[in-house]
């Protein structure tokens, strides 16, 4: 089944794209939640219309991410949390403590355009991905360590 995006669904594409997925995903959630609309003749003709139309408002959305990226390059984040005496950490460190330090340096970065791949649950260096747009992604390196009491 084909659909076209109406916004961004993590792991399958971004706003105005042209995806396949099984007919059950598409009309069980994609269609009823807004996600999707199904792609028609008419609704790709009204898609490259409206592409074309908002093809330099879309320039600038990437350039702005570019400027974000290139502020975000150089920022290494120290993350301090709880540690048993195994060196392991209580819970894991994951996107939301990502967001927080990142604001606390003055960047306001949505929590769920960060993905941290591996899970965080010793002390250590990470490694987490900001995608700004679908084009635009920078690695933000972290060290999680002991919080000192």
């Amino acid at each position: 089944m084909e659909l076209i995006l109406k916004e961004d669904v993590m792991n399958l594409g971004y706003k105005n794209d042209i995806v396949t997925v099984k007919s059950g995903y598409g009309r069980n959630y994609l269609i009823p939640t807004g996600k999707a609309v199904i792609a028609s003749p008419a609704a790709k003709k009204m898609l490259a219309e409206e592409l074309k139309q908002r093809a330099h408002k879309l320039e600038k959305i990437k350039k702005d991410a570019e400027a974000v990226a290139e502020s975000l390059k150089d920022v290494s984040l120290k993350i301090a949390t709880k540690v048993s005496a195994t060196g392991s950490i209580y819970g894991s460190v994951g996107n939301i403590q990502i967001a927080e330090e990142l604001a606390k340096l003055g960047h306001n970065i949505d929590r769920k355009i960060i993905v941290v791949k591996d899970q965080v649950k010793e002390v250590g260096q990470y490694k987490a991905i900001v995608k700004l747009h679908k084009e635009v992604s920078v690695e933000i390196p972290f060290e999680v360590v002991a919080e000192e009491a």
